[in-house]
Order: structure tokens, then sequence, then C-alpha cells
């Protein structure tokens, strides 16, 4: 599908490139609308299961994929699984690695363009340039993880990685799992694909993910994740994304107003926003609030995933806005995706952290270490285990302090105008 949109052909064209969950899609959209914002020509390239999202942003959109094809992804439960998950999200991509492309193609030749890149995507617009060596690839990084260093490796998946091991060690970890489970599930695909257009093949996936970007940018704070000797070394950290929604400033629904002026504050549930196989955490989550004798909200657009009765003390909100929800709950319970993180930082609330898959365990290691989180695995999900976890990060109060330290921090830090002059810096070389 084609945006409508025309574009003046004497300015340069940003092309910001994004895929995969709800919690991926938000911060390229709010990137996107920033740069638009600052008189730049910008266009969406999304799944089409995404379409009217970017649309209803104000944003023009080229897509690929068939909604379809990406619910078909959403549905299948080894998304969630952290061996097979990769496999699931690379097999769903390999058909459309010419989307980028075939967009750029299809530019007026005098047209400048410049490419702003989900990691995931960086391959497809490597393969850009056979139509256009000289494109200008931006690579946009959301959590650390995505980085793979050695030096800062907290975790393998769910196995943690203690400090005392040697670094050498580490690298045999890296190069253990690239070789045997990354590189010969995503080479192949890839490599075909550049095989059509003459390039040559990539002996390493993450590296050449790593190598395509003529700058790179981590959508995350220095004091978060420190850069390490073995990141790309054109990455600059800008920091979280400040507060807000993709589609603009929301309130809370007035029947969620008044369940939360009805009683305590409640402990929010949430497995993100792409999860549709979480049946097993919310009962969980029910049992614990029960033991605790709390009230609770469970946030999830999938209701099957639910029991058909919820207890009155329980509510169910297919969305909200976290940044005017959170300073109005006791604690989150999360599945570690650093958009959630990062709004329940801002807003000085407790964390627990059940991660699932990906970047998770990284990101749950990390919010432990600032002593703002506790972490449980999801695959050791249990009642007890929440209603514990939660009740020791509630009453304690050195996790209050430091929920309230870590939020003054990101209030006093630059605002967006200051993260956006920066990802132009990148695009354009400045």
């Amino acid at each position: 599908m084609t945006s409508s949109a025309t574009f003046d052909s004497s300015q340069p064209l940003v092309i910001v490139a994004a895929s995969g969950t709800g919690g991926d899609m938000y911060p390229f959209i709010t990137l996107a609308r920033g740069l638009q914002a600052r008189g730049q020509q910008v266009l969406m390239l999304a799944p089409a299961y995404y379409t009217a999202l970017v649309e209803a942003a104000g944003l023009p959109c080229r897509s690929f994929a068939t909604p379809a094809a990406f619910q078909s992804m959403l549905d299948d439960p080894a998304l969630w699984d952290e061996r097979r998950g990769w496999g699931v999200l690379w097999n769903g991509l390999v058909p459309y690695l010419d989307a980028l492309r075939e967009l750029v193609r299809q530019l007026p030749a005098q047209q400048q363009c410049v490419v702003l890149s989900h990691p995931l995507l960086l391959p497809m617009a490597d393969l850009a340039r056979s139509v256009r060596p000289d494109l200008r690839i931006v690579g946009a990084y959301l959590a650390p993880a995505n980085l793979c260093s050695s030096y800062d490796m907290l975790c393998a998946g769910s196995l943690s990685v203690p400090r005392w091991v040697p670094l050498s060690w580490r690298q045999g970890l890296w190069s253990m799992i690239h070789q045997h489970m990354i590189d010969p599930l995503m080479l192949p695909g890839l490599n075909a694909r550049r095989n059509q257009h003459g390039m040559v093949p990539v002996p390493h996936f993450f590296q050449h993910m790593f190598e395509v970007p003529d700058a790179s940018l981590g959508l995350f704070p220095e004091w978060y994740a420190a850069p390490q000797p073995d990141w790309p070394q054109s990455l600059r950290c800008v920091g979280f994304l400040p507060a807000e929604s993709a589609v603009g400033a929301a309130a809370l629904a007035p029947e969620l107003e008044q369940f939360l002026a009805a009683g305590e504050a409640p402990v929010l549930f949430t497995p993100g926003t792409g999860h549709q196989h979480a049946a097993d955490y919310f009962a969980a989550a029910l049992q614990a609030l029960q033991r605790l004798g709390r009230r609770g909200l469970l946030v999830t657009p999938h209701r099957a995933q639910l029991p058909a009765q919820l207890p009155a003390n329980v509510m169910w909100l297919a969305h909200a806005p976290f940044s005017a929800l959170l300073p109005r709950v006791a604690a989150i319970v999360h599945h570690g995706g650093i958009g959630t993180l990062a709004e329940a930082l801002r807003s000085a609330t407790p964390q627990l952290i059940v991660p699932f898959a990906y970047d998770q365990f990284d990101n749950g290691l990390r919010a432990r270490q600032l002593g703002v989180a506790d972490m449980l695995l999801a695959k050791r999900l249990s009642a007890r285990g929440l209603q514990q976890r939660l009740q020791a990060l509630l009453e304690t109060p050195a996790v209050a302090e430091a929920c309230r330290r870590h939020a003054r921090t990101l209030k006093s830090a630059g605002g967006m105008a200051a993260i956006l002059a920066q990802v132009e810096g990148a695009l354009f070389a400045r």
C-alpha cells in the first residue's frame, strides 16, 4: 500500500521504518511526529496492521505485510518463547525484505532521502542500498540488550550472567548464541535476498546489523546503560523519550476515574500489548491480588485471556495512557518492555517485572539494579511469587525512595526538543 501523500522532491524525505509489537511501534511514531513538527518531510514504513495507528498520528504511511499475516505472527505462542521468538519475528519479515528497497526505488531520482530504522529492519534498509548506494541509514536501539555487549552482559535470555564471569567467557557465550542459534535462523533468508540483488552475503547477522547504520542512537540514557567498548562507535544515547502518547495526550476514561476514586491505589498488571497468550499470567495476578487484599487493574487488548467474570475490586482495560495512569497506582507488574519501564520510572511507580523473551530479561535486571523493581521470570510465575515480591516492593521504604530519585532524574533531563535535535544531527550528519 502506498501513501497518497506528495512530497517536495527538493527537500529531504525522512523514512522512519519500524515493526514489532506496539511497544516497538510507539517510540518510532513519536519520533516521526516530532520530526514532522520540526518541519521535516516524514514517511513511515510499517506493517499494514498498524496503518490506522500511524495515520491517526497524522503521518503518511507506506505499508508491508497484510494485517492477516501480521496477526498470524501475533497468534503464534512461540512469539513469547525466549528461544523461538526470534524465529517467529524473522520468518514473518523475510517475505517483505524488499519493502524499503522498493519504496526508495520509486522515489524521484532527485529526491534526497534518509532512513531512521528499528534495529530488526536494518538489514532491510541495507538492501535499499542496491538501488541507492549513498543512502544514509540511522539505527535507533530501544534497549541496550539489542547491542549484545560482552562487557555489560547481565544475562543470556533468562540465564543471569554474574559480573565475575571473565570477559572471554562472556564473549564465547555470545559467539555460541550467534553461531548456533541466531545466524542459522536469520542468514539463509537474508543472504538469498542479497544474492538476488547482486550483494555479497553476510557471515554474521548481528555484526551486519551493527555495521549497516552510518550513525546509531540509543533511546535510553547513559545512567541506564553506559556506553561499552563493543557498541557501535557512532552510537549516542539520547535518553528515554518523554511521556506522550503516539497519537497525542489522552485523559483517563470516566469509568477508570470512578474506579480509582473508589478505594486505595490498585496494582496494575500487563504482559504487553502484543501478548495474546497470557491467561496463566492473569490467573496468577488475580490470585495474588486476593492474597494481598488489593484492588487491581488488568490491562490487555485481548479480553479473552481473562475470566468472564472479574471480582468487583478488579477492572479490565483494553488500553490506558500510562503517563496519566501510573502516578495513580501502587505498583505495576509488567513484562519488562522498555517503554513501560521508562514510564514507571518517570512516575516513581514500583515495578515487578515478569520477562518472557527478548530484551525483557536485561531490562528487568537493570531496573532491579536501580532499586526500583524486582523480577520474577515468567517461566517461574506463581501467585505466591507475585504476592511475596509485591508485598516486599510495597513495604520497603528504600524502593519508594529509589523510585522518587530516578523520577527526579528523568524530569530534569532535556525534553523532546533536545532528543529530536540529536536525531536530526544523526540523520543529516550535522
